[in-house]
Parts: structure tokens; C-alpha cells; sequence
């Protein structure tokens, strides 16, 4: 109880809590990325982000993996070719 008491106020007092006179999600993942003591929670209070902006950065990652899988795949046909040459 005392952790959650000691999150929560440290949250406010650091956070927007103030000017909104209210404690939000926001306030509470930007203090477990912020500060050191409450690094540790950082996976359990992610910031959130529009469902868009996933979707987007998903297609990024995909695109780029599959770059990243061509380069591959030209390095072994290259190395494929050499062995059959000598």
C-alpha cells in the first residue's frame, strides 16, 4: 500500500496531475520511464499509443526485416557462386 501511495503522489506531483487537479495513466507511465526508482515498471505501464501509429510502425519494422532478409539472401548467393567457380 505504501508503494502505491508513494507512485501515485510521486506521479502527481511530477506529472500533469497538478494543472488537471487529477491522477491520469500518463502521469503514471511517464514516471515509470522517467524515473530511475521506477524503472522497473516500465513494461507493466507502457505509454500508450494510437492503434494507428502501431499499425504504421509494424508495416516500418516489416519492411525493413524483409531488406534486411533480401541483403541476406544475396550475400549466400554470392557465396554459393564462388564456391562453384573454383
Amino acid at each position: 500500500e505504501l508503494f502505491v501511495q508513494y507512485l501515485a503522489s510521486y506521479s502527481y506531483k511530477h506529472g500533469r496531475g497538478k494543472e488537471k487537479n487529477a491522477l491520469t495513466y500518463s502521469d503514471l507511465s511517464h514516471t515509470a520511464e522517467e524515473c530511475e526508482t521506477f524503472q522497473f515498471l516500465a513494461d507493466i505501464l507502457p505509454k500508450k499509443i494510437l492503434a494507428s501509429k502501431y499499425l504504421k510502425m509494424l508495416e516500418k519494422e516489416k519492411r525493413d526485416g524483409e531488406v534486411g532478409e533480401d541483403d541476406e539472401e544475396e550475400d549466400e548467393d554470392e557465396t554459393v557462386n564462388e564456391d562453384v567457380g573454383s
